[in-house]
């Protein structure tokens, strides 16, 4: 199969109809294509990525004004063919004497393993021998047809996490966070999804003497073993950061007709093994990818790390890092989330239309994953002249709930335990369960705040009153849930008074809310005083 040219992908077109395409036809304006149809949510992130890069190596458009026309007007099938057609071979699923996607060009005797092991969540041999796949059962993969063992490929590389001695982790660092850009209408075209995320030849110049370099696959593995070297940004073309490939990998192919065990779909081509060796490339420095958000080190002295999925999920906690910058931290957007800013400013009527943010990832432990995160949020158009009095407005407002989250953690923990530094065990369910109370309100608070003039330096009076409220009366009914729920018996009331009363008066004192407070007592002063005949 290849994946350019043959028809692999499972679609739904806008009147609900399902279909498989070439990737050539995503762009087809006759009841056009919404969404891509997958048996799992992380292959979903992965054919949008998979998609993306596609474009950005072959179409990137040369500067703005090309990238808005052919937003305005898809390009033909015919153009997206040739376009396409211009890397194919790069793009042969299976291939007994040549290079193959994503998988080693010269692969030598090697590691065999069952295809259930290109999943990231599969549990290791260590695991099945020592009969420890309690939550998540091995075995229960067997096989996978082209369509999902290529998914399952693009996944594994993109994502890699460690793997044992010498089994490389991804460009990206082990379970990357991806953000993409999406329109708000749910009825948007998937070309629409996916050409919000290409960047310009001005960002990206696809120019290349080596196709080698943009796919390592097309050429031998830079090892990096004993004799062998790292991979730095300088070694390669900036356009392999779509295309990364840590993990040396072939795929079995195996002529036999089944039923998927992923997606169910009945394929004359099953694969139920691959062989596999350490040492393949090791990818360090300061490789930047587009689609990833990354933490700056504050006094620059190492570079930017990617920022992962993390246990508790993901939520408006992290919109700033990941839609602007969060000074608290060094988050900052990728660089797609970037250009868009400044894209707005320019195609406003694209912007008016609406914007969200899908976030999503691993959350790794190492080797093991112990979830799977994704999110949507709003993607506010901020001007530019006013943004960094926005972050900084909303920076306040961030502050504040994460003080408050801190503080609710703390007091719940004190009347629960007499010794609540010794007390161990996972609560990060009282964190979520405030942010989810308040999400709501800060997206709100948002829109409110990215329409003020663009002289607006101090929070609005309003704004910091409803939030410094919302924000209290979530912390004590929160408290009161965890705390009071349920049976009483073997409760000590004394501390649970004493923890609920030093809750109440420093939701009034603690430094960044404070500020608000002030604020909002200043308004109910101004709503107070008697109007004037």
């Amino acid at each position: 199969m290849n994946l350019v040219t043959d028809r692999w992908l499972a679609v739904t077109r806008q009147d609900g109809s399902e279909c498989k395409i070439a990737p050539w036809q995503i762009a087809e304006t006759e009841n056009p294509v919404v969404e891509v149809n997958v048996p799992r949510t992380d292959f979903k992130g992965a054919l949008y990525q998979w998609l993306v890069g596609l474009l950005q190596t072959t179409l990137a458009p040369e500067d703005d004004e090309e990238w808005y026309e052919l937003w305005e007007e898809s390009p033909s099938e015919t153009s997206l063919q040739q376009a396409f057609s211009s890397v194919a071979s790069a793009f042969e699923l299976v291939s007994d004497d040549g290079p193959a996607f994503l998988q080693d060009f010269d692969l030598p005797e090697a590691e065999q393993k069952p295809i259930s092991a290109l999943l990231i969540e599969a549990p290791g041999s260590k695991t099945l021998k020592d009969n420890l796949d309690h939550f998540i059962k091995g075995d229960t993969v067997s096989e996978m047809c082209e369509s999902c063992a290529a998914t399952a490929l693009f996944t594994l590389q993109t994502n890699a996490p460690s793997g044992g001695s010498g089994h490389r982790v991804g460009l990206r660092g082990g379970g990357p966070l991806t953000t993409l850009v999406l329109p708000e209408a749910p009825s948007a075209s998937l070309w629409q999804k996916l050409w919000l995320n290409v960047l310009t030849r001005e960002d990206y110049e696809p120019e290349c003497q080596n196709r080698a370099d943009i796919f390592p696959w097309l050429g031998k593995t830079r090892l990096s073993d004993k004799s062998g070297q790292s991979t730095q940004p300088s070694d390669t073309h900036p356009l392999q950061m779509y295309w990364g490939m840590p993990r040396r990998i072939r795929l079995l192919n195996n002529k036999t007709t089944g039923n998927c065990s992923l997606c169910g779909a009945q394929d004359e081509t099953l694969f139920n093994a691959f062989t596999t060796k350490n040492y393949g490339v090791n990818y360090e420095g300061l490789w930047l990818h587009p689609l990833t958000p990354y933490r700056k080190d504050p006094k620059n002295k190492n570079p930017p790390l990617s920022l992962k999925g993390q246990q508790g999920g993901l939520g408006y906690r992290h919109w700033l890092g990941l839609c602007l910058t969060d000074a608290d931290n060094g988050n900052g957007a990728a660089e797609v989330v970037q250009r868009w800013q400044e894209r707005a400013n320019y195609f406003r009527e694209i912007a008016e239309a609406g914007m969200r943010l899908w976030c999503f990832g691993f959350d790794m432990d190492n080797m093991k994953a112990r979830c799977w995160y994704e999110h949507q949020m709003p993607l506010i158009k901020v001007d530019e002249n006013y943004r960094d009095a926005f972050v900084d407005l909303v920076g306040q407002l961030m502050i504040a709930a994460k003080d408050t989250v801190s503080l609710l953690r703390t007091q719940v923990k004190t009347a629960w335990f007499s010794r609540p530094k010794d007390a161990k065990g996972d609560i990060s369910m009282i964190d979520q369960a405030f942010w989810q109370k308040t999400e709501s309100a800060f997206y709100q608070h948002l829109h409110t705040l990215a329409v003020l003039p663009e002289d607006t330096s101090d929070l609005p009076a309003k704004v910091a009153k409803q939030w410094v409220e919302l924000l209290s009366k979530t912390a004590t009914e929160q408290f009161h849930f965890w705390v009071l729920e349920g049976d009483i018996e073997d409760r000590d009331m004394k501390r649970i008074i004493g923890s609920r009363r030093l809750l109440s008066s420093k939701l009034k004192t603690l430094k960044s809310l404070k500020p608000l407070w002030q604020l909002a007592s200043t308004l109910e002063e101004e709503q107070a005083k008697p109007e004037v005949a």
